[in-house]
């Protein structure tokens, strides 16, 4: 991917920053430069980068479980708070942040530390060829002398002071990110990508997990099963409440924090407090499987038995079946109970287990 050319400023060097990425600390590291940019500053200390990390790096590990590599501080960061706080996974970033400013937890404050001893100056390393890797792992002070005698960086350093060093960014590396802001951001996320595919290699919907959760529109889905309510009672399956209509809620069996998409198959009604106690967690598989598998046949039958429920059906189809094959093995007319139900175990088991197998939790209903 091609950077916007600019003939006053080492471009091809910008290009080349990620050229060596065993961990993910400088993708973390310059998207924080980035959005302090676009708030309009050009000069931050150490500590606001690292705090802008550990807040980006928060919807990555603890909502959807991903590797940021191995022994990954910044994952350390986010499973430590997560652990010792009532900070929600899908908290907002701004309650994140507010927390890192106020944090005095010495876990915390020992892994921010960490965090400044070499990418805030590694990430220049192509713009300064002369300048040796001995160089760069030397004394703090002498190592900011050294790269402050460069020209034409991104970045320089003020006075080393820990966590309240400063940077500043040239005026006219400013310009240039501003000016192109969208290309970069595209650039930063293709790279961050690439990273994060290798390091999750069963994970899907990795370009859907490197932003805060969104709300999704599944208000096609929620008329289907209104309609299917009007026809016939309708109970979740963790607690067999009656849903009503007011009370109707969309649950993803595999949680969207997995499967990153809004598949059919793998949506069933609730409720809403059922739906938020159950949150980002698997459903166990042996207590609720079939009663999904039952619930999923039901609609299948009434789909092919109304004409109206198949109209809604075929509205859903459009936006959430976007897998042919998925479509004629599960919703082919004339299925038995028993097929059905097989076909839909041979698509949402393999998933459900790397789910597992990513870190996500078991979870069965309690009244508390």
């Amino acid at each position: 991917m091609e950077l916007p050319y600019e003939e006053e400023l080492g471009v091809p060097y910008l290009g080349r920053i990620f050229d060596k990425t065993s961990e993910c600390y400088k993708f973390f590291w310059f998207q924080a430069i980035l959005t302090k940019l676009e708030e309009g500053k050009s000069v931050f200390t150490f500590e606001e980068l690292v705090d802008e990390m550990i807040a980006a790096a928060w919807y990555m590990v603890s909502e959807y479980h991903l590797n940021l590599g191995p022994k990954d501080n910044l994952e350390k960061a986010v499973l430590h708070i997560h652990e010792t706080t009532n900070i929600k996974p899908s908290e907002k970033k701004s309650e994140i942040l507010r927390y890192l400013r106020d944090c005095r937890d010495k876990e915390v404050l020992t892994i921010k530390k960490t965090l400044i001893k070499n990418v805030p100056y590694r990430l220049q390393a192509p713009f300064m060829p002369e300048v040796s890797n001995k160089e760069l792992d030397s004394r703090m002070e002498d190592r900011i002398r050294r790269i402050n005698e460069q020209k034409h960086l991104i970045y320089y350093f003020n006075r080393y002071n820990g966590l309240r060093t400063t940077i500043h960014i040239q005026s006219e590396w400013q310009l240039y990110f501003r000016k192109n802001r969208e290309i970069i951001k595209g650039w930063l996320q293709y790279h961050m990508i690439t990273y994060l595919q290798k390091r999750n290699p069963s994970v899907p919907g990795i370009a859907n997990k490197l932003s805060p959760p969104q709300t999704r529109d599944l208000e096609k889905v929620i008329k289907y099963w209104r309609l299917i309510m009007e026809l016939r009672p309708v109970h979740e399956i963790f607690h067999h409440e009656m849903v009503t209509e007011k009370e109707l809620s969309i649950d993803h069996f595999v949680p969207w924090s997995y499967v990153a998409h809004d598949e059919f198959w793998n949506l069933h009604p609730t409720t809403r407090s059922i739906n938020s106690k159950k949150s980002n967690y698997l459903p166990d598989w042996e207590s609720y499987f079939p009663l999904f598998g039952e619930q999923e046949y039901i609609s299948y039958q009434m789909m092919w038995e109304y004409e109206a429920v198949h109209r809604e059906f075929d509205k859903c189809a459009k936006e959430h079946l976007n897998n042919s094959d998925i479509r004629h093995r599960l919703y082919r007319q004339s299925l038995s109970e028993t097929e059905f139900k097989g076909q839909l175990k041979d698509v949402i088991e393999p998933v459900y287990h790397a789910a597992k197998n990513s870190g996500f939790g078991n979870w069965v209903f309690t009244e508390n």
